[in-house]
């Protein structure tokens, strides 16, 4: 039998349709138990009742593991989810209703994704609409693995108001399988850096409020990665795939960055990733995201700061660091960096990671002239000395050309 929180009673629901336990005994008790002194345990959840019965828990727990099984219990048979027809006929008003019922959406207005605009969006890349595209799962036990195809990133482009030149670089995060909405009660949010000609291409934003939703490419591609996550990857269901304590803005359309190479004092992302310059890369990133630099107490705002031990002093103040540190600097921070004497990101990221209390490692990939604990990028204006650290962690780097 298992004991959970109240909070997790629909996803717990799920977890035991999906895996053929539909019966499966649960003791449901007040939460949260971390940070509660042994006392208050021991008066609110031991002695306590079940929050959603109102029964003493332990009297209640009792019963439960020792009652016969019933019919109900006995049924071991999975219960597969349902992700609709593939087709709907209805006017636009009924459509655009039933996504929000259906949950298909992010509860802003969408596209509806008709089949001209579907198959513009497919002209925009050489394979098949019926290629599988990837595998997604939200981090949950009760989220199956959903498979789907370059269709289905066609379908959810449309949906976040994409235009069809974006589509290669969001079927080239679609081929990841990684999602833009995790589970977790933390509320983790996700963001990707590009680099190459792509940028100019496309009218990506790496200029003034490059970070912000200033322009329609940055803005519908990570919109697009959420939908895609939502209806692809079964992501995103409040109470079973979801279960953000306080949730993450960010998710709505994550942090889509074009890196201002003509400006950085530095090789781009890719570069140091091991890509050749120009190359159309893509770099996914996770974590809690990036906030103001002025946010943090032990910044230096002093009338002439030591931006790169500001860095560091960040750096050693998130050891050991769930996501590791990601400094996202403009073309003037970047160039005082430089003037400190790091004239390479991989000369910065020594100075910062050297301390006697260096973060664990992290766990993701890391290549020639990166980190998994410390990563930075250049974006955005000149106006001012401002720039954005937080927590973030690089994952795969993808060819956006390939996708062409």
């Amino acid at each position: 039998m298992a004991f959970l929180l109240t909070e997790f009673e629909e996803q717990a629901n799920q977890v035991s349709l999906t895996y053929g336990m539909p019966g499966i005994r649960t003791q449901y008790i007040r939460g949260p138990v971390w940070g509660k002194t042994r006392e208050q345990i021991r008066k609110q959840v031991i002695e306590g009742n079940n929050p959603l019965s109102g029964q003493p828990m332990m009297r209640e727990a009792i019963a439960k593991l020792t009652a016969p099984l019933t019919a109900m219990e006995r049924d071991i048979s999975p219960r597969k989810m349902d992700i609709g027809p593939e087709t709907y006929t209805d006017t636009e008003e009924n459509l655009h209703k039933l996504f929000l019922e259906k949950r298909y959406t992010d509860f802003l207005p969408v596209t509806l994704p008709t089949r001209e605009r579907v198959d513009a969006m497919l002209a925009q890349t050489s394979h098949s609409p019926d290629e599988r595209l990837g595998t997604m799962n939200p981090g949950s036990a009760a989220g199956e693995n959903w498979t789907y195809t370059v269709r289905t990133a066609a379908i959810n482009a449309v949906m976040a108001g994409a235009k069809p030149e974006y589509f290669p670089v969001i079927l080239a995060i679609g081929s990841t399988g990684s999602t833009a909405v995790n589970v977790s009660d933390n509320g983790f949010m996700s963001g990707a850096v590009i680099n190459g000609k792509i940028r100019d291409e496309i009218g990506l934003n790496y200029d003034v409020g490059a970070v912000g939703p200033y322009a329609h490419a940055n803005t519908t591609i990570g919109r697009a990665w959420s939908l895609l996550s939502i209806n692809g990857g079964n992501c995103g269901k409040i109470g079973t795939t979801y279960m953000g304590t306080v949730g993450n803005p960010a998710n709505l359309i994550n942090i889509i960055i074009a890196e201002n190479e003509e400006l950085s004092p530095w090789e781009p992302m890719s570069v140091r990733r091991g890509y050749k310059k120009d190359e159309n890369i893509i770099t996914l990133f996770s974590g809690w995201g990036i906030l103001s630099a002025r946010n943090w107490a032990i910044t230096d705002w002093s009338s002439t700061p030591n931006y790169s031990k500001n860095i560091q002093d960040i750096y050693k103040m998130q050891n050991p660091g769930l996501f590791g540190t990601f400094a996202v600097l403009s073309p003037p921070i970047a160039d005082f960096v430089r003037n400190e004497g790091y004239d390479t990101v991989e000369k910065l990221t020594e100075f910062v990671t050297s301390s006697d209390a260096k973060p664990k490692a992290q766990a993701g990939p890391s290549k020639p002239g990166g980190s998994s604990n410390f990563n930075v990028v250049v974006t955005g204006a000149t106006n001012n000395n401002y720039w954005m650290i937080g927590g973030m962690v690089p994952g795969q780097s993808i060819q956006i050309d390939k996708w062409r």
